[in-house]
């Protein structure tokens, strides 16, 4: 990293730090876990999950970022070192970095299916797709090894180059001008809903709870959801933080990209159910529901080519967002470990992530057969990743944040204008954030 790189202002930062935060975790998984949990009562327990875990770790990273002024390993080691601690932290930093290059490399395919059907949509519209046309040409897709590799080294492609322009010249201004883009890409697509078959069944679904579907297997469900939908132990918090000017409060940031991260995933729900209620398809339609299920719908709706363009247009936006926030810390390490340029970082970083992502495709056509634990290699990288470390890197950045940094200096890094509300955030990160976390870590265990 460099010394003098830091956001230019406080929107260029909640859209860059927003934009990694909203992902296909969002608009992609939030509409069929929602679906696969019963609606309403999912929901009310997902944004109770988002508040009491994701605004603490979250501002914990931050934290940690903006006072180590640096990529993750070197920033925890420095704070670390500063509370007159072990540099050894340096290893949980490492572990979110770990973390990251994991998702990254699998999450890039799936962006790159993304990618593949926006350029469907607008050549076909999926004219003419039924049920039977509809799975044949997902299958088909994870079966042709040589698109996925095109358009997962795509989807890479696009992500690097806003990378490798740095902080304000790539992330910031590309994000500027992203971000705005997916909400209004959203707010189209919910006001078309609006005025047709489908959106009131979505209301009630999304906002009308049923107690009875609260399960403990929901708790959990809704947990690993906030987890994974806001990006927490990901190391891109941390690595914005490290580009958080000292003037901009923590807490509002973290408050509002929690606000925002939830508004999305809401207007997902808006987006997608409206369309499946009108067309009799399942809610809970599994990872099938964006592949599987709607091509049969917009191929079904009038206007549907557009529509089709607009949603895999969103959908894309939020996958490179997402994916700069996972590169950038990669990216920020390798520049401070070798002390190479950024450019030079960047593409030896797209290098490693492109060789181990071919593994990812192979793994969804010629080596499917095989089985670790019962999974094949992406079911392994998705559970190490999510069940995993996921978990570990966030209960010791909370632990890190809430038992070894001084009260002291995390009130000053804070500088939060209440001390009520400092109190209420030292006990979330102290005790409920760790247990509920320790909580998710055993049952994804055992």
């Amino acid at each position: 990293m460099q010394a003098n790189e830091e956001f230019r202002s406080g929107f260029g930062f909640l859209m860059a730090a927003t934009g990694f935060a909203v992902g296909l975790g969002n608009i992609w998984r939030f509409p069929y876990i929602t679906g696969e949990n019963g609606g309403a009562a999912f929901v009310l327990v997902y944004l109770a999950c988002a508040v009491v875990i994701g605004i603490p770790i979250v501002m914990a990273e931050l934290l940690i970022g903006r006072r180590g002024q640096a990529s993750p390993p070197d920033a925890m080691a420095r704070v670390a070192i500063g509370e007159g601690g072990s540099g050894r932290w340096r290893n949980v930093g490492r572990l979110n970095l770990a973390t990251a290059f994991v998702i990254e490399a699998t999450y890039c395919v799936v962006a790159g299916w993304v990618l593949w059907y926006l350029a469907r949509a607008i050549l076909t519209g999926f004219a003419g797709v039924d049920a039977a046309a509809a799975s044949d040409g997902f299958a088909d897709t994870l079966g042709n090894v040589g698109g996925l590799m095109f358009w997962t080294f795509a989807s890479l492609a696009v992500t690097g180059l806003i990378v490798f322009f740095g902080v304000n010249d790539g992330i910031e201004r590309s994000v500027r001008v992203l971000m705005p883009t997916l909400f209004l890409l959203m707010v189209c697509l919910v006001n078309y809903n609006m005025v047709n078959d489908g959106f009131d069944q979505a209301i009630d679904y999304l906002f009308t709870p049923d107690f009875s579907k609260v399960t403990p297997g929901m708790i959990l469900a809704a947990i690993g959801q906030a987890f994974f939908s806001i990006g927490v132990a990901m190391a891109g918090m941390m690595v914005f933080g490290a580009y958080l000017p000292s003037s901009f409060s923590i807490a509002r940031g973290a408050v509002m990209i929690i606000l925002i991260d939830t508004v999305v995933a809401l207007l997902a729900g808006l987006m997608i159910f409206p369309i499946v209620f009108r067309f009799g398809l399942d809610p809970a339609g599994g990872t099938g529901l964006i592949f599987q299920t709607l091509p049969i719908a917009f191929a079904q709706m009038p206007g549907g080519q557009f529509v089709a363009i607009i949603f895999f247009l969103l959908l894309s936006v939020a996958a490179v967002t997402s994916m700069v926030g996972l590169l950038e810390p990669l990216v920020a390490w390798v520049h401070d470990r070798w002390a190479v340029p950024r450019h030079r970082a960047t593409v030896y970083t797209l290098a490693a992530l492109g060789a181990t992502s071919v593994f990812s495709v192979l793994s969804y056509n010629v080596i499917s057969d095989w089985q670790v634990w019962g999974f094949n290699l992406n079911g392994v990288l998705d559970f190490v990743s999510n069940q995993i470390m996921l978990p570990i890197g966030g209960l010791l950045i909370a632990l890190f944040a809430g038992w070894f940094v001084s009260r002291a200096t995390l009130s000053d890094e804070l500088a939060m204008a209440s001390p009520a509300m400092f109190s209420l955030w030292y006990l979330l990160i102290r005790f409920v954030a760790p247990i509920a976390i320790a909580v998710v870590l055993v049952t994804g265990l055992f």
